[in-house]
């Protein structure tokens, strides 16, 4: 976490050492084939090196040139490539008598660099490091600083004192000021002899003819905006160079803010006017300062102070145009506005890519002395919604897909995910959930280091093409769910940096909206006291923004326990009842249904089953993770494997007809949180059979299917986490916990994985055909969740009847499994049917074999069998004669390796007439009689059939013709 606590005006004191510059070099005007000695002061700037005691400081420093795309675009670059063997030539040398500055020396700029003749060099760009490159000694901001280059002879004049900042365009050093009357000590050099002088506020204040250096005094008697010229008049050539600095006025002016006025930013006056509204209790100064007015802090625009909040009015802005702006908070803190909806990052925005986010506002280096920058854009044109007759799914029947944009595709855009929609239609699920996409520290993250709630990250592109994914999505039918991290917040939140305890580096005991200490043992970064009306209003602001501004369907509140008062270290006490956290988690959930009737609260609480029912009774929905039950299912250990709890109506207090209507419980196999079930499988999976090693990526997959049709068969919502409909096996901990993942679209490819897709999709599509058997608030007799590895679920409803029963033994099982009707049920996923008498059917399963037998012949559920590898005549032959049959013929088949084998009979619709078990074979020649008349029980009708003849999971197909 990074914490910015800066200063911006000057300190006038007699003495000149207080302008020491944070960078300064011996040479005052340097050219390309100067030598010249550099020296940092680690008691400036960033402080990166401040009582490093140790020698070892190195540098890393290139050039700017002519050529360069950007002031960071550094050429001829000399770095430190490892840090464990630094290079001896890049070592500076300490200082001979202050111990925190170092020195650095360059013999002949061009020849050092090694650059070109043709080539002009602009800059000597410069940082220092410690040894191991963990300790950086920067600007304030954490910027690179910059020497500049002169032109042989070129005219130029600038300030030694007061001290400036070595950006890339230099600003005065952070230093703080008295209340006038003071005196500053100014000296102006230049680069030869000049008539040289210095005004201060139009007033002279030194002068001399023929010289390279003036010294003079400034009288400050007044405050606001005050302003030193030098100019160095060369024969009638002149430069100058202009100092401004402000000195603020003892407090803010007064005065009542405009009435009906929300806190944030709100356009008036044909979008030429803003009104800023800053809540800031305890503060005594807020100043503004943006692009309206240069930067410049100006006594008009130091805010108005009307109680506990600042505000100001900025007129003659041009609608469309974007205007940069901060708060200057007490002369020390510089932040954008809570309620933003675009902030500049200076140490993060340079590596966003212009293909994700074109045209994106740069951050005003040079301008400010670092912290987050807001953006306004008074009359923007609004984003064109086409998907207006979409209707949320109801949340009864959510699937949800999860994903983290940055691992979902190499280009982590709006744009990427938009055109990826198909892809998740396809799979027949109804909503996606976005891993917390608004402002974080960094980049590259998963999101749950919030800092500005009300702006989307950048990385992901802009707020338009997050509207227009959402805007697709809707168009599919596809909700879009945003995950929220709203138990805290980190250091660069400026409702944390406003009031900010330094020394603790944590959030003060007068911070109107964090607690000093957090309340529970799960807390990270700084948390949010959700008892206090600040912190409820402002998320009261931001639920009413992604809900209508964004038209989000709902939030997946990360943490949702932790939102309570009652301290506690102890995690069992935390997971107690709290009608304390009820009652914060019911206020949130009314505003989000007076906003958007229908929108989904979907709580990750993970607490005690009392307090889960009551918040599900209120409508409320809560997450039910159940990774490490359905692990030890697919991994074949009989430990662990009790699955009752995936079944909302399972769980205490959830048992009662209030929740016949209420399936609130999202059960999921997977999430961002968990180890991965593939992963899980391969690397622990159980190895007691041989021949069926559940380590084994195809077995391992064959049995991810089975936990699939558990899953998807089980009533109510669910969530499956990106690709593991395709068996993603990569550890969660594969380059850090949160670190970059593979992106594996290529699994799509692979036959064997997309047999799984395909039984999600299968799984999914029934779900969305049979909406209200899949709300079915019972289970049916015969119904097996338990530690059994044998699992069974029977639903018997009006709309459809249906039996899923999975093995996940890693031996064959024959479980007889009780149906909720007699007659013909249909194998979904497979094709067949079966004839169910007495309520009963003794099923055989092989280890990881599955069933899906539905009272109804649904198509589109039945699968490719990918365990089977087709082979040719010449490997496999197969032979039926005569051929077209009317009465019997012989199959004869040549085995091309001995094994087990099996024939099924099937019809052109897919369905297996007969299936036969032929036991354990020869390589060879083997042969059978076929009769048409008692093969399938009744009588062949005449027609086209295949025969299938397997021999392990190699196969032969042969067409089949019966005559009458």
């Amino acid at each position: 976490m990074r914490r910015i606590l800066l200063a911006f005006v000057l300190l006038m004191t007699a003495s000149s050492a207080a302008y020491s510059q944070l960078l300064s070099t011996d040479v005052a005007f340097p050219t390309d084939a100067s030598i010249i000695v550099i020296t940092v002061d680690a008691t400036k700037g960033n402080q990166g090196l401040l009582n490093h005691t140790a020698s070892d400081v190195y540098v890393h420093t290139g050039v700017i040139t002519n050529l360069s795309s950007s002031p960071t675009n550094w050429r001829y670059v000399k770095f430190n490539q490892d840090f464990n063997s630094p290079n001896a030539a890049l070592q500076a040398t300490p200082h001979p008598t202050d111990a925190n500055k170092w020195q650095f020396t360059i013999t002949n700029i061009r020849a050092y660099y090694g650059v070109p003749a043709n080539e002009t060099i602009l800059r000597v760009s410069i940082l220092f490091r410690s040894g191991n490159g963990q300790k950086k000694q920067a600007n304030i901001d954490g910027s690179d600083m910059y020497i500049k280059v002169y032109a042989a002879n070129e005219l130029a004049v600038k300030f030694t004192s007061p001290a400036m900042q070595p950006t890339f365009n230099p600003i005065p050093e952070p230093l703080t000021v008295g209340t006038p009357p003071f005196s500053v000590p100014v000296t102006a050099v230049a680069s030869k002899n000049v008539n040289l002088s210095v005004t201060f506020n139009g007033s002279s204040i030194a002068s001399a003819n023929a010289v390279q250096t003036v010294s003079g005094t400034a009288n400050v008697t007044t405050t606001c905006e005050q302003q030193l010229i030098a100019v160095a008049d060369d024969n009638g050539t002149i430069k100058r160079d202009t100092f401004n600095f402000f000195v603020p006025q003892a407090s803010n002016p007064t005065g009542a803010r405009p009435a009906g006025r929300k806190d944030g930013i709100t356009f008036e006056d044909n979008n030429t006017k803003a009104v800023f509204i800053l809540y800031a209790p305890l503060k005594t100064k807020v100043s503004l300062v943006g692009d309206f007015n240069n930067w410049q802090q100006t006594c008009s625009g130091q805010m108005k102070k009307d109680g506990d909040y600042f505000w100001t009015e900025v007129t003659g802005l041009t609608p469309g145009t974007a205007y940069r702006f901060q708060y200057i908070v007490d002369d020390a803190i510089r932040i954008a506005d809570p309620y933003s909806e675009l902030v500049l990052d200076p140490n993060n925005d340079q590596y966003i890519q212009a293909s994700t986010y074109p045209n994106m506002p740069q951050y005003p280096t040079g301008k400010t002395t670092g912290g987050i920058v807001g953006v306004i854009t008074p009359g923007e044109t609004a984003y064109n919604w086409t998907s207006n007759s979409y209707v949320r799914p109801d949340k009864r029947d959510l699937m949800i897909y999860e994903l983290l944009v940055r691992d979902f595709g190499a280009l982590h855009s709006w744009q990427m995910l938009k055109d990826t929609l198909n892809y998740i239609k396809n799979l027949g699920f109804n909503a996606v959930q976005l891993m917390p996409i608004n402002e974080f520290d960094g980049n590259e993250s998963w999101g749950y280091n919030p800092m500005y709630f009300f702006a989307p990250d950048k990385y992901y592109g802009s707020k338009n093409a997050l509207k227009a994914f959402i805007d697709q999505a809707h168009s599919l039918g596809i909700a879009v769910i945003q995950d929220i991290a709203f138990n805290h917040a980190t250091g660069q939140s400026p409702l944390a940096a406003m009031w900010w305890n330094a020394a603790a580096n944590q959030t003060a005991a007068n911070n109107p909206y964090f607690y000093e200490t957090a309340q529970h043992p799960f807390n990270v970064f700084h948390d949010f006291n959700h008892n206090v009306e600040p912190t409820k209003y402002h998320v009261a602001r931001f639920i009413r923004h992604w809900l209508t501004e964004y038209r989000i369907d709902g939030f997946r509140w990360d943490l949702s326990k932790g939102f309570t008062n009652n301290f506690t270290t102890d995690v069992t006490a935390w997971n107690l009842y709290s009608q304390d956290r009820i009652n914060i988690w019911q206020r949130y959930y009314d505003s989000m249904q007076v906003v958007s009737p229908g929108s989904y609260c979907i709580l990750e609480h993970l607490g005690n089953d009392d307090e889960e029912a009551e918040l599900a009774k209120r409508g409320m929905m809560l997450w039910g993770i159940m990774n490490y039950q359905f692990a030890q299912n697919t991994k074949g250990y009989s430990s662990g494997a009790d699955i009752t709890r995936a079944f909302w109506k399972n769980r205490n207090n959830w048992n009662t007809t209030t929740f016949n209507d209420k399936p609130y419980l999202i059960t999921y196999a997977e999430s961002h949180d968990e180890q991965r079930i593939m992963f899980e499988n391969i690397n622990s999976g159980n190895t007691a059979n041989a021949a069926h090693n559940v380590k084994d990526t195809t077995i391992g997959l064959y049995r991810t299917e089975a936990m699939a049709a558990v899953l998807m068969g089980l009533p109510g919502p669910k969530m499956i986490w990106q690709f593991g409909e395709l068996g993603y096996d990569y550890d969660i901990n594969f380059n850090g916990r949160t670190g970059n993942k593979p992106i594996r679209w290529d699994y799509f490819q692979q036959v064997r994985r997309k047999r799984l897709y395909q039984v999600f999709s299968a799984m999914a599509k029934l779900r969305n055909q049979f909406k209200n058997t899949f709300r079915t608030p019972d289970l049916a007799l015969g119904t097996s969740l338990g530690s059994n590895l044998v699992k069974t679920i029977v639903v018997d409803h009006a709309d459809l009847k249906y039996v899923v029963v999975a093995n996940f033994d890693v031996v064959q099982q024959t479980p007889t499994v009780t149906f909720p009707a007699n007659g013909t049920f249909y194998d979904y996923t497979n094709g067949g049917t079966i004839t169910v008498s007495g309520n009963q059917q003794a099923i055989t399963l092989q280890p990881g074999e599955y069933k899906v037998y539905l009272n109804q012949n649904i198509s589109g559920g039945v699968v490719t069998n990918v365990r089977d590898v087709l082979a040719s005549k010449a490997d496999f032959s197969l032979s039926v004669y005569p051929n077209p049959v009317r009465g019997t013929a012989t199959v004869k088949y040549e085995l091309p390796k001995s094994g087990k084998v099996s024939v099924q009979l099937i019809n052109m619709q897919g369905q297996v007439l007969v299936s036969k078990n032929m036991g354990f074979q020869l390589k060879g020649f083997q042969l059978f009689e076929l009769d048409r008349n008692s093969i399938a029980g009744t009588p062949l009708k005449a027609g086209q059939y295949v025969l299938q003849v397997r021999v392990d999971n190699l196969v032969r197909y042969e067409k089949v013709m019966v005559q009458q």
